[in-house]
């Protein structure tokens, strides 16, 4: 089945233009002004409307245990939410167990995945082990498609490694080709403050951003750019959310050094002082990096338009307010870290970045689609409308208006961290590899029709 779609506007990062776009089964065969409609057998008319390539959400956290709980969305109701709001492609993150192999993880993942996922989905590895043969471990992967791994500076006695394993992954990242993304905290010193902050009977959850200052991140952004430095490869900074942090990457950017970072929706328009006085409703603001004071903000648009950070993705990990996050009431160590906003990226960024005036609309196709596609391997597949890419693509209505809120949201947790923000701008109709799957907004399509995606090993974004 042929489809056209003709008046739109065709936007990719780096061009901007009125054409048509044919799609032919599974790809797109040609854009050009004046394809005439006899080449298809539907003929879509995109007048007034943005031809976007479909969203890819780096760092999405679904079905994921934690806690003592699981995170609320499964591979099926994550990526229906996302696959709404603009959305085709997610990368989300197995987790090795201590004392397993990764494959073991890798397996984990795939079967919660199939059968769910609607769009498709590729995996970053957690790693929490390397033993014996963790290095082989990690080769393995990457024949599978799992290019991309990630170790934490912080939860000790959890999830966190020492310098000697971080670096060791970082040099096997130099044979295999794969990036290393890190989740960039002292978790050493913050647990000394967190200890403090308990032996004092400061329990609240507010107490959770007051005990992780900006300048544990950066120390930790310091000291992970300095052992990829030393490992001689790149290395991708998850979930930035200060002025501090960032100004270690701008630094070694500015040295040319293969440094790669993100922020995430929550970082750019939520800030501390806006919940200090929310009592236990803070809980529903407790995630990692946890909210900042307002005054980081400024500096993280500016980077976003600067190319000091290149990828806007969600940390999307929701936990129920009534239920999961009340598992910390007494205290704010034991609420799940995490929020939702995988169904929100898209909007918010498009109305606080494009809309008012902070960047151009080729480069908000940049941070939320062409980018991640580039630096996890999916380029030129994913992340553009090329002739021979995968037809993902969005119609996007600049103008509609929408208010964001957990009684209207697909995501399934019921509060939303963004609840009553009006935005304008959002998606009408969702392709998923040629197949119409949201159509005015509403999810037409079926679950387990998301393909799982081997990314190619050392992408394009610092060859």
């Amino acid at each position: 089945m042929a489809t056209l779609i003709q008046n739109g506007t065709i936007v990719n990062a780096d061009t901007t233009e009125r054409a048509d776009l044919l799609i032919s089964g599974a790809t797109i065969r040609e854009i050009r002004a004046g394809i005439p409609p006899s080449a298809a057998d539907t003929v879509v008319d995109a007048s007034g409307l943005l031809v976007l390539p479909g969203g890819i959400d780096a760092h999405t956290h679904l079905d994921m245990p934690f806690g003592g709980t699981t995170s609320a969305d499964d591979f099926e109701t994550g990526t229906v939410a996302a696959a709404i709001g603009g959305t085709t492609t997610i990368v989300d993150f197995a987790i090795q167990a201590r004392g397993t192999k990764m494959r073991d993880a890798l397996d984990l993942w795939w079967k919660k995945a199939a059968g769910k996922a609607v769009i498709d989905y590729g995996l970053h590895m957690i790693v929490t082990d390397l033993g014996q043969s963790g290095l082989e471990d990690m080769d393995d992967l990457v024949r599978e498609g799992v290019s991309s791994f990630k170790l934490f500076m912080a939860y000790p006695n959890a999830l966190m490694v020492d310098d000697a394993t971080i670096f060791k992954a970082l040099r096997q990242t130099a044979k295999n080709g794969a990036l290393i993304c890190m989740h960039a905290e002292n978790g050493s010193a913050i647990d000394v403050i967190v200890q403090q902050a308990l032996a004092e009977g400061k329990t609240a959850p507010i107490h959770h951003a007051l005990t992780r200052p900006t300048r544990a991140e950066a120390e930790a952004v310091h000291r992970s750019i300095a052992l990829a430095e030393m490992a001689g490869v790149p290395v991708y900074i998850v979930h930035l959310s200060s002025e501090d942090a960032l100004n270690q990457v701008r630094e070694a950017r500015d040295r040319g050094l293969p440094a790669f970072a993100e922020t995430c929706p929550q970082y750019l328009l939520l800030s501390l002082e806006d919940h200090l006085e929310d009592g236990w409703e803070g809980a529903k603001y407790v995630f990692t990096p946890p909210l900042r004071e307002r005054r980081n903000q400024p500096s993280l648009w500016e980077g976003l338009r600067r190319d000091h950070l290149q990828v806007v993705s969600t940390d999307h990990c929701p936990f129920c307010f009534e239920d999961q996050k009340a598992l910390g009431k007494s205290d704010f160590t034991k609420i799940p870290n995490g929020g939702p906003g995988i169904e929100n990226r898209l909007q918010l960024l498009h109305h606080h970045g494009v809309g008012l005036g902070r960047f151009s609309l080729n480069r908000f196709v940049e941070l939320v689609s062409a980018a991640p596609a580039r630096i996890f391997g999916m380029y030129p597949q994913k992340g553009l409308l090329a002739p021979g890419s995968d037809a993902d693509l969005v119609l996007w209505d600049p103008l509609q208006p929408h208010t964001i809120s957990a009684a209207t949201h697909h995501m399934r947790v019921d509060y939303s961290l963004f609840e009553g923000f009006r935005v304008r701008g959002n998606a009408r109709d969702v392709y998923s590899r040629g197949e119409l799957i949201v159509s005015n907004g509403n999810f037409i399509g079926r679950p387990g029709r998301g393909q799982y995606l081997r990314r190619a090993a050392r992408g394009g974004a610092w060859q």
